[in-house]
């Protein structure tokens, strides 16, 4: 049985960080990619960061590139997106998210991911 549980959201100023945490079960540890994605409400759900499980490359939305980065532990028992930088725009519910083992192509696009974890909100204010 798959598990994703997402930790680490929270109240924030613009400029300050965050460090959100996916909790991953066993059965995603042959995902092709691990993602974070977020939606903000009357927004659709948006890719933010991905990692290859296989050799640890990232990917990155054009709006967090710089600020955002992700990762996961040796194990491969936690994703990590460590946020810097945040800004208002920043604001929404982060989701945790794991695709089939099969090779994708997209590491941002939502339709790659099988399984998702219940979000946890992260909110900048100005």
């Amino acid at each position: 049985q798959v598990k994703l549980v997402e930790s680490g959201g929270g109240s924030v100023q613009a400029g300050g960080s965050l460090r959100l945490s996916c909790a991953a079960s066993r059965s995603t540890y042959s995902s092709y990619y691990m993602g974070w994605f977020r939606q903000a409400p009357g927004k659709e759900r948006e890719g933010v960061a991905a990692i290859y499980r296989g050799g640890g490359n990232t990917y990155y939305a054009d709006s967090v590139k710089g600020r955002f980065t992700i990762s996961q532990d040796n194990a491969k028992t936690t994703v990590y997106l460590e946020m810097n930088s945040l800004k208002a725009e920043d604001t929404a519910m982060y989701y945790c998210a794991a695709s089939g083992w099969q090779r994708r192509t997209t590491p941002l696009g939502r339709n790659e991911y099988v399984y998702w974890g219940q979000g946890t909100q992260v909110t900048v204010s100005s």
